[in-house]
């Protein structure tokens, strides 16, 4: 079971001090929690890709290679790269590249991303998104495997006699996971090529999360790839911590009312109610997360969004630090009671030796 983070790189005001902090403040800012996110004790660090402001995570790769330079272990992810308005074959070409750079220590997640003007930024057509992502993962899953391939299909240029640089590393490329909030048939890709399925779980209830994941469940195991328990799952996750209940709710209340994306909506109460996200003391936080196995099963991977909504960086380093503290409890708390035939996190040297 891996434990990590995952970042948006929104640039936000604070609204408790009125302040916004700079792009340049908030690119430095994801490399200083990625680094605090290594040193607490955490396996994986996740970095967006959005192209239009109130973002900075333009150049997920270029993120990914400097932190990876400055760290030892931690496993470097993205959360998401757009697998629909980015050309598949520059995908297979960075992140092969990032492979090499991390010697093995990164994999990705594939997903439409949720801002509509981007597709005609890059000629795209919004209408035909899940057909974007359904093709240009065909051909960067070819471009991984086959040393020379020819392709023909409806959204790019054809390919003859292409042989897509670096090859991946030992043979073996990144591990891809397909990321979704709503969609079932990216679950069903995901099933299809026995790759894993993230559900982004920040915004939905319990019973919708249940519905996608057990999907990719069936559809996995009808392909061949294994049991339904043995899929590859990852899930999204928010809180806010303090020592105690009340001082997180205080704290935390103002970030969420004026949220960007759930801002001036439900109250914090009604969210943290009908959603995952949990607003208390560390007790509280591992009670909740635990609880995500009874209705996702024994799954893979567990990242939270803590850098949002214009939350200063030293209160995000505040909340690494504790949820560093409760991590030997996560572990111990995922690993009772799992079965020995599910899975771990697939890292590139247990894919090189399988």
């Amino acid at each position: 079971m891996q434990f990590g983070i995952f970042t948006v790189g929104d640039v936000t005001t604070d609204p408790t001090t009125g302040r916004t902090p700079s792009e340049h403040e908030r690119i430095k800012a994801q490399v200083e929690i990625a680094k605090k996110a290594e040193d607490v004790g955490l396996d994986v660090v996740a970095v967006g890709q959005h192209h239009n402001p109130p973002f900075v995570a333009s150049s997920p790769t270029t993120t990914m290679a400097y932190i990876a330079a400055q760290t030892e272990r931690i496993v470097l992810s993205t959360s998401t790269t757009l697998i629909t308005t980015t050309d598949p074959v520059r995908i297979a070409e960075d992140y092969g590249t990032l492979q090499h750079l991390t010697d093995g220590r990164m994999d990705l997640m594939l997903g439409r991303g949720n801002t509509g003007p981007v597709y005609p930024w890059f000629g795209k057509d919004i209408r035909e998104g899940i057909n974007l992502a359904i093709e240009n993962y065909a051909l960067l899953h070819r471009l991984w495997r086959e040393d020379v391939v020819d392709w023909s299909g409806k959204f790019r240029t054809p390919l003859q006699g292409f042989t897509a640089t670096p090859r991946p590393l030992d043979g073996v490329p990144p591990f891809v996971w397909h990321g979704s909030i709503r969609s079932p048939e990216i679950a069903e890709q995901a099933a299809y090529y026995g790759d894993g399925f993230f559900h982004n779980h920040i915004f939905w209830p319990a019973s919708h999360t249940k519905q996608m994941v057990e999907l990719y469940r069936r559809r996995f195991e009808h392909y061949g790839h294994g049991t339904a328990d043995q899929a590859i799952v990852g899930l999204g996750g928010q809180f806010f911590m303090r020592r105690n209940s009340q001082e997180a709710v205080n704290e935390f209340r103002p970030y969420f009312d004026n949220a960007p994306v759930y801002g001036h909506g439900p109250s914090l109460e009604d969210f943290t109610a009908q959603t995952p996200l949990t607003v208390g003391s560390p007790q509280q936080v591992i009670e909740r997360t635990l609880g995500f196995r009874e209705y996702a099963g024994d799954y893979q991977r567990q990242l939270f969004l803590l850098d949002h909504a214009g939350l200063p960086l030293k209160t995000v380093l505040e909340q690494l630090d504790l949820l560093g503290e409760i991590l030997p409890d996560l572990r111990a708390g995922f690993a009772e009671g799992r079965p020995a035939h599910v899975p771990d996190a697939p890292l590139h040297s247990a894919l090189v030796a399988a």
